[in-house]
This record gives C-alpha cells, structure tokens and sequence, in this order.
C-alpha cells in the first residue's frame, strides 16, 4: 500500500525515533486521505490522525515480541 513506509521493527531497524514513527503515520495518513497538504479546514483532522497512527505505532512497537529477541 504504502512503499515508502519503512518497516520500523528490528532486525529491519535496529533503532527507530519518534520522527520514524510520525514519518510513516504521515505517509500513512497521505495515502488514505489522498491529499499531501490537507484544506485548512482538514488540517486538524489530519494532523490529529497523524498524531494518533504515531502513537498506535509506538504503542505497537513496544508491545511486539521478536524471536530471538527481546521485547522492543
């Protein structure tokens, strides 16, 4: 769907940033809206799903087990 969303879990990455995550909930938000710049009366809407796929990412991040690995 998104080509130019990373995986961000290791051994794909060995250290992701808060930029990394809110980079792809961006390119997330990007594709499913279908706008690269929201209207200003979108903006909010999309900087609040941005916002909250960041965080479910992060959230997802740390709670993933790998094989081989700890918990991230």
């Amino acid at each position: 769907m998104c080509r130019s969303i990373k995986t961000l879990r290791p051994p794909y990455a060995e250290s992701v940033t808060e930029a990394d995550m809110r980079a792809a909930a961006l390119q997330y938000v990007r594709k499913i809206s279908g706008f690269r710049q929201p209207a200003a009366h979108n903006a909010e809407a999309f900087d609040k799903a941005v916002e909250a796929i960041a965080a479910a990412t992060g959230e997802l991040l740390a709670s993933l087990e790998v094989r081989g690995g700890a918990a991230r």
